[in-house]
């Protein structure tokens, strides 16, 4: 500081962005929004229905380790739109990624036990999912730049067991396994679907 009190011209504009490309393990938080609509699947009040006639999750994104732990992202999940299939379709994107990072799984894996793994059986499956993000930089309705999640790091990617570290990933819940026999551990203890 180098003005007086009141002078506050030479401060510096609050610009905290989390440079572009930037790798971190985050958390998924649903901000519920209590829209339903139980033809689609979506019960328990998690998505939200934007004036627009949009439907979403309104994701909050935590970065847990690392030079920006704590930081928080805020990034809709495209569920809906009624322009055209565009959004749904990126959002349905987004979550296969978060699905993949998180449980471990490569994007090119189509064996039975991978398709299993990229199931939910409700968003509740998706709030508190702990996964790989490349964090990107749009704009928000104003215009001014902001931080965005728009991809997940699969471990296809050779940073992604470094930052994801040694925790075992996410396990899919049972109501995501659908009708499928229990299958037994492998000799190694890991379900086949994380093999």
């Amino acid at each position: 500081m180098t003005g007086l009190w009141n002078d506050f011209n030479d401060a510096k504009s609050n610009i905290n962005l989390i440079p572009k490309g930037t790798l971190a393990k985050v958390r998924l938080t649903i901000r519920p929004g209590g829209f339903d609509d139980p033809s689609q699947g979506w019960t328990g009040g998690y998505a939200t229905r934007g004036s627009t006639g949009a439907v979403y999750l309104n994701g909050e994104f935590t970065v847990l380790e690392g030079q920006y732990a704590r930081r928080k992202i805020f990034t809709l999940i495209g569920l809906y739109s009624p322009k055209g299939p565009d959004w749904g379709n990126m959002g349905r994107s987004l979550v296969r990624g978060i699905l993949n990072s998180a449980r471990g799984i490569s994007d090119k894996d189509m064996s039975p036990e991978a398709q299993a793994a990229r199931r939910i059986g409700g968003f509740a499956d998706l709030d508190g999912i702990e996964f790989v993000a490349r964090i990107d930089v749009g704009t928000d309705a104003n215009g001014d730049d902001k931080n965005e999640i728009r991809s997940a790091v699969t471990p296809d990617h050779k940073d992604y067991s470094a930052i994801m570290g040694a925790m075992a990933p996410a396990q899919p819940s049972q109501s995501s396994q659908g009708s499928q026999p229990p299958q037994a551990p492998s000799a190694t203890g890991r379900p086949s679907w994380a093999q």
